[in-house]
């Protein structure tokens, strides 16, 4: 398999996690809470790195340093979906309130003070609303992001042939 394929395979498998995640949202109504939507920031940022190593079809050094922002874009990723399994496995108890809408933070918060709201996360990302198999949403996330950055190592330490 050529590296362009592999590009673009997981550019592929990008834009199906971002039409799940549609999906759920306008079909099922499942609003995004603030940590999902910068999952969702991390799936879009990966599947542009991997688009555009696709379609630029690197030699070995470029194809490395493609390799590299996947991994760093997808374990970005993977640390917010881990964050957010977390706060959904916390006794009941334990779990954080609710807290302010994402827009509103957006409008009336400096964005140091957003980012660190949302990172505390709100008992919105506490709540699982959809599971497969015993895996919630962000569970699956942390699955793919995992997946994505051994994509990206093996772009880094394999010798993938042009064709």
């Amino acid at each position: 398999m050529s590296q362009r394929m592999i590009f673009l395979g997981g550019f592929v498998i990008c834009v199906g996690l971002m039409a799940a995640a549609l999906f759920f949202q306008h079909v099922l109504g499942l609003e995004p809470c603030p940590l999902c939507i910068f999952q969702r920031i991390a799936v879009i940022g990966t599947g542009l790195v991997l688009l555009i190593g696709g379609l630029h079809d690197p030699g070995a050094w470029g194809r490395r340093a493609y390799g590299g922002l996947t991994v760093l874009t997808a374990g970005a990723g993977a640390g917010i979906a881990a964050r957010h399994v977390w706060l959904q496995n916390l006794p009941f108890d334990r779990q954080p309130g609710c807290s302010y809408e994402f827009e509103y933070m957006l409008d009336n918060f400096p964005l140091t003070k957003t980012l660190k709201l949302v990172f505390a996360g709100s008992g919105d990302c506490a709540q699982v609303l959809w599971t497969f198999l015993g895996l919630s949403i962000p569970a699956w996330t942390l699955l793919f992001f995992i997946g994505f950055i051994g994509l990206g190592l093996m772009l880094i330490f394999t010798n993938l042939g042009r064709r």
